[in-house]
């Protein structure tokens, strides 16, 4: 199992270029429909922690889902498997290929890859819109999200932060009632 979990996150690192995010859905795959060693809902919810934490989001998936599986040893693999393709993968272009860094082809090679990693990121938007069991509340949220972010240039982290503390307030109003 240990083997199992970090070749599949290795994989993930490896064949994934665009950063955490379009490595999303590629984690989802693995871990949810693949291997079935988390369902839906904890990954949603892995995802959700692994977004407010500090460091790269496939990162700290990664972490928490090896948690989940084999406490800090499971961690410890899937963190490794994660990174280590990107840590082996800029070794090899600094040992071998810095002298080609001005290259027209290499260049050319990347502006080709921008649009499918944009579309990788789509791609995790869109699946973790469809699991998010998505209503007109979430969906106002999510654009009034949008526009304060973009349109009004306001950070993310206060919008998580009201989230948060938005939600909190939400559950506890919603206990009383029962």
């Amino acid at each position: 199992m240990y083997f199992k979990m970090f070749w599949t996150f290795f994989k993930i690192g490896a064949f994934t270029i665009g950063g955490g995010y379009a490595m999303i859905p590629l984690i989802q795959e693995e871990v949810v429909e693949k291997n079935g060693w988390l369902d839906t809902d904890e990954f949603m919810d892995i995802l959700a922690i692994a977004e407010v934490t500090p460091g790269p989001v496939a990162v700290n998936t990664s972490t928490y889902v090896g948690y989940k599986l084999k406490g800090v040893k499971g961690s410890l693999l899937c963190t490794l498997g994660t990174i280590l393709p990107s840590f082996l993968i800029i070794l090899s272009i600094v040992t071998f290929l810095w002298q080609y860094r001005q290259n027209e082809v290499i260049d050319k090679i990347f502006l080709g890859i921008r649009p499918a990693v944009a579309a990788l990121i789509f791609s995790a938007v869109y699946k973790l819109g469809k699991n998010m069991k998505l209503n007109w509340a979430k969906i106002a949220i999510a654009a009034v999200t949008v526009l304060l972010i973009v349109g009004m240039n306001i950070s993310p982290i206060y919008i998580i932060l009201v989230a948060a503390f938005g939600s909190i307030g939400y559950f506890k109003m919603k206990e009383k009632d029962i």
